[in-house]
């Protein structure tokens, strides 16, 4: 019963909740709390009409700087998305629908997960797919606990250029499990070739690997993968799909896992989700996914339906065999991020790939010309590079952001004795006038 209720009740209505109970007063339901922390008053002002109460929220919302030109990057990204997105992905159908339980009342929802397990697949040249993860970060872990599951073994190596934010998030998993994690430094802006030569043995389960890294640096991974095999040690990599638009993909370099967040796809950057974690794998180790994977099939009458194939999830088999308890339903975003990916096509999606690349390289020939900055790493990149600043970089960011440009993301928050590193990304959206004006805005203040 809530005040509100019981004070709109009348004077018998109220008297008779009270009896029920066995209070003689609305009071008494207090008794209990100590009365410091009881309130005289609760000081609720008096309503306000629709139209005054959103003048108000929009006064409030005028006051966030949401003009910022934005470079940043560093595993969230800033793209165009088409307006069909949202209009298709907010109908009822969609917008409402939880976990397809029953598949005769959940044929629409099976099927567009069917085929975002197919566009996965195909993006990353792998052979199967499953119904999504929670975000990218969560979904490498699961990737690295499925190389454990499937050797044996108990040990991870795993670059220091996959996403510091995501290194985090591992450290914070295996922390308690009986797991040797051990990250290996970057040489050069790349995989350090020599140091994993060193540490791969037959006790290690899995080497970790991004490409793109957390530096924007490309890589053909594929020696790196060869010599984790020859140990009989997996390959799992976290990827950028946007960037499988035109770099060479895990499933290209024989990847044996590859997992990335989908927010690239269709998501808006909005204070910090909702993310898409996808993952997709080799058919023979399609029983060591966690998560979920929809399949077609027939009915009585033979005619084609979609069912939940395989559901490894802590909710549908017993705890102890269940092989994940954080792959939470993420159906919604993933189907925003088929539709983006079926607007798109696959023509569209080298397109904009493309742009982005003559976008950052544009920038990056803009930059270098600064005095005092200059390239981290003489490496090939994608759409985001590091600058090695004459000073801090996160000075520079804080005083272009009341310049309304948000500059990039100052790698030395994560990275010791890089504080002089700014990362910067560029995509589609970003403009040559935008640039021009970074340039111009970051030679001044340097």
């Amino acid at each position: 019963m809530s005040h509100t209720s019981f004070c709109a009740a009348s004077d018998p209505e109220r008297q008779a909740m009270l009896e029920a109970i066995g209070a003689k007063s609305f009071d008494d339901l207090f008794v209990d709390v100590p009365k410091e922390y009881q309130a005289d008053s609760f000081n609720v002002p008096e309503g306000r009409s629709e139209l005054e109460v959103m003048q108000a929220l929009r006064g409030l919302a005028a006051r966030n700087s949401s003009r910022l030109i934005n470079f940043c990057g560093a595993g969230f990204y800033d793209h165009f998305i088409p307006a069909a997105v949202d209009s298709l992905a907010g109908r009822g159908e969609f917008f409402t629908a939880y976990t397809p339980y029953q598949p005769e009342a959940s044929q629409g929802t099976l099927q567009a997960i069917y085929e975002w397990q197919t566009a996965i697949a195909r993006l990353t040249e792998m052979e199967a797919a499953n119904a999504s993860l929670y975000d990218g970060g969560t979904a490498l872990f699961e990737g690295l606990m499925m190389a454990l599951r499937i050797t044996g073994r108990n040990r991870v190596l795993v670059d220091e250029g996959v996403s510091p934010i995501y290194r985090t998030m591992l450290r914070c998993y295996t922390k308690n499990l009986s797991i040797e994690y051990e990250e290996i430094p970057v040489s050069t802006g790349l995989a350090d070739r020599t140091e994993f030569q060193k540490k791969l043995n037959k006790d290690v389960a899995a080497v970790l690997l991004q490409n793109p890294n957390f530096f924007g640096c490309m890589d053909d991974l594929s020696d790196l993968v060869e010599s984790a095999h020859a140990v009989g040690a997996l390959a799992v990599f976290s990827a950028y799909p946007l960037a499988m638009g035109i770099v060479k993909t895990p499933g290209a370099m024989g990847a044996d896992v590859v997992t990335g967040e989908g927010q690239s796809l269709g998501l808006p950057l909005s204070f910090g989700g909702p993310y898409l974690g996808f993952m997709a794998t080799l058919k023979k180790h399609v029983r060591k996914m966690p998560g979920r994977i929809v399949g077609a099939t027939k009915d009585a009458q033979g005619r084609r339906g979609f069912v939940l194939t395989l559901q490894a999830r802590e909710q549908h088999i017993r705890r102890e065999k269940a092989l994940s308890n954080i792959c939470t339903n993420e159906a919604l975003c993933a189907l925003r991020a088929l539709m983006y990916l079926s607007l798109m096509g696959k023509r569209g999606l080298v397109e904009v790939a493309r742009l982005c690349a003559a976008r950052a390289a544009y920038a990056r020939k803009r930059l270098k010309n600064i005095d005092g900055v200059r390239p981290t790493f003489a490496q090939n990149y994608f759409n985001e590079f590091a600058m090695t600043l004459p000073c801090d970089a996160s000075d520079v960011v804080s005083a272009l952001i009341d310049q309304g440009i948000a500059a990039g993301f100052p790698v030395g928050r994560y990275y010791k004795g890089m504080e002089n590193v700014l990362l910067l990304a560029f995509t589609e959206k970003r403009t040559k006038e935008e640039i021009d004006v970074l340039a111009a805005k970051l030679e001044a203040v340097l």
